[in-house]
């Protein structure tokens, strides 16, 4: 597995590009804009996205979707969670019969309430499928900072594979056979770093952002346990690894997009100007509505859609959280 197809040309699949090339694959990166195209086979940059870094030169792209599949041996999906399905039913007539892939997107569609690796197999279900998970900035990852990731796969020799294809002495993939319990972590992480940028913008203190934090983890494992995921993945870098970065650095656009409401900007302001997607914006109300759906308590994030999507005040949010009812940790 060294031919890989890169479905998406924002930061996130410009540096998988870059780690696929260091780890000695050769990948063909797909993106929507003429512009970024140009911009990557012309000058070796993506500027929009990843300012500042020089890409391999080996590194091609095309908008092409076609010529982005032909001879792959597997491909990368790393478009946005709420764009996944329209991109999958286009790829889908181009790609081989089983070819494998790699969901790279953190979310949960709100129009099914289905997380990626669902939406795929319910569009393509020949081809089989692992996730991409943890605490990785894209321009960090870019720049061969060193990083550690989950892929998981029911199918460990599938894992294998996508290790052997992108990992390096900078970039560590580790082997997880829990694919359900790597994405409920990757999209509710989104949602808690919304709330820990509030809380920061809000001057609320660290005590209160530790609390959130720990707070936070409780929720997603009970979801991801009620999903069918395993409690242990989120001690892991696809859980605690990945909500830890993204509560914790303004370079998370939704810990970002959390401190600019707690500073009183509207969402929309906030929103403002941003040509990547702040995943948890839609994921939180996909989260409070499986949840819903499955009897799950989880108050941070219900607080967080209420905020985004129910126009409840910050302050009323806040005072409501922390006058729930005492009970057992």
């Amino acid at each position: 597995m060294r031919r890989l197809a890169i479905i998406g040309g924002g930061a996130w699949g410009t540096a998988l590009a870059m780690v696929a090339r260091r780890a000695g694959s050769i990948p063909r990166l797909w993106a929507r804009d003429p512009g970024v195209v140009a911009t990557i086979n012309q000058r070796h940059q993506n500027p929009p996205f990843l300012p500042g870094v020089i890409l391999d030169p080996d590194i091609t792209a095309t908008t092409d979707m076609a010529f982005a599949t032909e001879g792959s041996e597997a491909a990368l999906l790393v478009v946005p969670a709420q764009f996944l399905r329209g991109v999958i039913q286009v790829l889908g007539s181009h790609l081989p019969h089983g070819l494998p892939l790699l969901l790279c997107a953190k979310g949960i569609e709100t129009s099914s309430l289905k997380t990626m690796s669902e939406v795929a197999a319910e569009i393509l279900p020949a081809s089989p499928s692992a996730v991409l998970s943890g605490p990785t900035f894209a321009a960090e990852v870019a720049r061969e900072l060193p990083t550690a990731v989950t892929i998981a796969s029911g199918d460990a020799s599938l894992g294998l594979a996508f290790i052997e294809a992108l990992g390096s002495s900078r970039f560590r993939p580790y082997l997880s056979q829990d694919p359900v319990g790597a994405e409920i972590g990757g999209a509710v992480k989104n949602v808690l770093a919304i709330a820990c940028g509030i809380v920061v913008g809000r001057n609320l203190g660290d005590n209160a952002r530790a609390s959130l934090i720990t707070r936070g983890l409780a929720e997603m494992i009970r979801l991801g346990v009620a999903k069918g995921g395993r409690a242990e993945t989120f001690r892991g870098l696809s859980g605690l690894g990945d909500l830890v970065l993204t509560c914790s650095s303004a370079q998370s656009r939704n810990y970002g997009l959390g401190l600019a409401l707690g500073r009183e900007q509207t969402l929309e302001a906030a929103l403002r100007g941003s040509r990547s997607i702040v995943e948890g914006v839609a994921t939180a109300a996909s989260i409070a509505r499986v949840a819903e759906r499955l009897g799950i308590e989880m108050p941070i994030a219900a607080g967080v859609d209420a905020l985004l999507h129910r126009g409840e005040a910050v302050d009323a949010v806040i005072d409501l959280l922390l006058r729930r009812p005492y009970r057992a940790e």
